[in-house]
């Protein structure tokens, strides 16, 4: 039996350091991390190595449940994925696993909660925004990802991996950037 960890912030500009810190403390002999949204299961490479790396009696160990997913489909699905190869799933935080039915039940209603949590967080700060806009104080987000120096790189000949590495961002981010730049320049 061997205990993975999986750790994963959703931007850049985080760290999961203390998530990394307490999958070891919790006897993880394998962590993996990555930062990468956890709204969808699109680009999260290192949960899917993790899924298909899980053995009869392994256990997937995450600190909380919305780092393994923010959709209630999404955390089931996974669960169920491990559950056919055989292993487990536990979060620290509240502590539940699925060893146990109870596991289950209670795994399923923290998934829909975190879903409805998300959906809260997204609408008010939608209204945040329209507030901040009517009062002309909303300047935006501010940008993380430096666009001058992803075209720079393009225009030197730098595949999206090298430009990736070079911004510190993801290959999908180099290839929006560089798309709607392409959009701008030939208009319908």
């Amino acid at each position: 039996m061997t205990k993975i960890g999986y750790a994963r912030v959703s931007t850049i500009d985080q760290d999961f350091e203390i998530q990394r810190q307490r999958l070891h403390a919790e006897g993880c002999q394998i962590i993996r991390s990555e930062k990468v949204s956890g709204a969808s299961r699109e680009g999260r490479t290192e949960l899917e190595t993790i899924i298909g790396f899980l053995r009869e009696g392994d256990e997937l160990v995450v600190t909380r449940l919305d780092r393994l997913g923010r959709d209630t489909r999404d955390v089931l699905n996974i669960v169920h994925e491990c559950e056919q190869r055989g292993a487990f799933v536990t979060v620290l935080d509240p502590h539940v696993s699925t060893r146990g039915e109870v596991g289950h039940v209670i795994l399923t209603v923290l998934g829909m909660v975190a879903q409805m949590e998300r959906r809260f967080i997204k609408e008010r700060q939608r209204e945040g925004i329209a507030r901040a806009k009517v009062n002309k104080v909303y300047s935006g987000g501010r940008v993380r990802i430096d666009h001058s120096l992803i075209h720079r790189l393009h225009r030197d000949g730098l595949g999206a991996s090298a430009i990736a590495k070079a911004a510190n961002c993801s290959r999908m981010q180099v290839y929006r950037i560089l798309s709607i730049a392409e959009s701008d320049r030939c208009p319908l």
